[in-house]
């Protein structure tokens, strides 16, 4: 089990425990109630505290968080009326009431301070300005960057799980292609930058190769790793049941593999990010890797700040899907496999 699937399972479990407390009536929700007082707070030390350094938007950022105490309430006085949402809100209660202690302190050292330099460090509503001015070029870098980093994403897993599925099953195959693996493997896809750049017609099928081979390196190791780990006696039950070479390859390996291929899609996710940002630093005319280059370029700092925000709920976001994607999946193996 990874770090990211044992969080995940930990949420789940302490979700239902919070489903359960949100079900008991009468039970005051004391850390809803704090964050709300804090979140008051800050939005007070926005909107009252004199700014040493103006910046626009103050006042809808105090707005913001004068809204999000007023969800916090919300939640506190109906308790499981949200059903799902009210849930999810109660669980990162503690997390409400940090971010509001948090956002205070950054507006502080920032804008009603000015102890932090500018224009190296910006205000909240700094970055709150990015978002409402700026929202079309950014919006049009996460789009570029979302599409591809699923073409090469995609790309990346077939050739992995193909890859994965053959050399697991066939020992001829693996006899050639394990050496390769070893050999180019371990290699940082970034590494491969130059002699793609110079391969490829252009920059835009480059960085699909580059995520692609991020992607698929992986996916391929977890693949053959459980095709290899199969239990054998699945075999030999089956083909005493008269069942094919394709149908133990298609109904049998690759079913009990699934745990393991979903392993290195995860794997395949962090690293292709992490390629695909460097490859828009570097040759892509557009993307939040462009866009965060674009930004350094002219010290534009609250850009920047804006669009790494971006990326961490993007990437977040993503890992979601794929979680939810698993559990679909992999419903089947609950009863039969520890997650």
């Amino acid at each position: 089990m990874t770090a990211i699937e044992a969080n995940d399972t930990a949420f789940s479990a302490a979700r239902g425990t919070s489903a359960q407390s949100a079900r008991k009536p009468g039970r005051f929700w004391r850390t809803g109630a704090i964050a709300a007082v804090l979140w008051v707070g800050s939005a007070a030390v926005i909107e009252f505290w004199p700014e040493i350094i103006p910046a626009p938007y103050g006042r809808e950022l105090a707005i913001l968080s004068v809204l999000v105490a007023a969800l916090l309430v919300l939640v506190l006085t109906t308790g499981s009326l949200l059903g799902k949402t009210a849930v999810w809100i109660r669980y990162y209660g503690p997390w409400f009431a940090v971010a509001a202690v948090g956002l205070g302190i950054w507006e502080v050292v920032t804008a009603k301070l000015a102890v932090l330099p500018v224009p190296f460090f910006s205000s909240p509503q700094g970055i709150l300005e990015v978002y409402i001015d700026d929202w079309a070029r950014l919006s049009e870098s996460v789009l570029h960057s979302v599409l591809l980093l699923a073409k090469g994403y995609f790309f990346g897993a077939v050739v992995g799980f193909t890859t994965g599925v053959t050399i697991g099953w066939s020992r001829a195959a693996g006899y050639w292609v394990h050496p390769i693996l070893r050999l180019i493997g371990p290699l940082p896809a970034t590494a491969w930058l130059p002699l793609s750049f110079f391969i490829f017609p252009s920059s835009g099928s480059a960085s699909v190769f580059l995520i692609a081979l991020a992607t698929a390196f992986p996916v391929t190791i977890l693949t053959w790793s459980g095709i290899a780990s199969v239990n054998r006696d699945y075999y030999d039950i089956a083909r005493t049941l008269g069942a094919s070479r394709w149908f133990l390859i298609f109904k049998v390996a690759i079913p009990a593999a699934l745990p393991h291929v979903f392993v290195g899609l995860f794997m395949g996710l962090g690293t292709s990010f992490a390629v695909l940002v460097v490859a828009e630093m570097l040759g892509v005319k557009a993307g939040l890797g462009w866009y965060l280059q674009w930004a350094q370029g002219w010290a534009a700092y609250a850009n920047m700040y804006a669009a790494l925000i971006v990326m961490a709920l993007m990437c977040s976001s993503l890992i979601t899907i794929l979680f939810r994607i698993r559990d679909r999946v992999l419903s089947w193996q609950k009863g039969l496999v520890r997650w």
